[in-house]
């Protein structure tokens, strides 16, 4: 069995080809890996600058938080001021009904006591 002649101008062309490929190819997979490096370098940066907004907002919003409970602590304290005059009041209030019903049970045990003295002076006679 013969082999089959190859032309040598057609394997150094055909050699040129897959070297030329092969280059080819690793020249794109480098510039893959440059790129990569890049964005991920990009990606830093953006999460320092993201984790950096994160804590101003994070501080804004703790600020805006402790004005706010301030002003319910202020409002709360006045709540509780307008509660405590309230309820003097409603103690002043109450102290003097217990004064008027205890004179009304007093009076109404002078009349009963006069009225069975009128009573007792009645059937005895005088």
């Amino acid at each position: 069995m013969e082999l089959p002649k190859v032309n040598i101008l057609t394997a150094g062309t055909f050699s040129v080809a897959i070297l030329s490929a092969a280059g080819g190819s690793i020249w794109y997979a480098s510039n893959q890996a440059s790129i990569i490096e890049a964005l991920q370098s990009e990606v830093e940066i953006l999460n320092i600058q993201n984790n950096q907004a994160d804590r101003t907002n994070l501080i804004r919003d703790v600020e805006e938080n402790t004005e706010q409970i301030d002003e319910m602590i202020d409002i709360l304290v006045e709540m509780q001021e307008e509660y405590e005059d309230a309820d003097e009041e409603l103690w002043e209030e109450f102290d003097g009904m217990l004064d008027y019903f205890t004179q009304l049970v007093k009076l109404q045990s002078r009349v009963a006591i006069l009225e069975k003295t009128v009573e007792f002076t009645r059937r005895d006679g005088m």
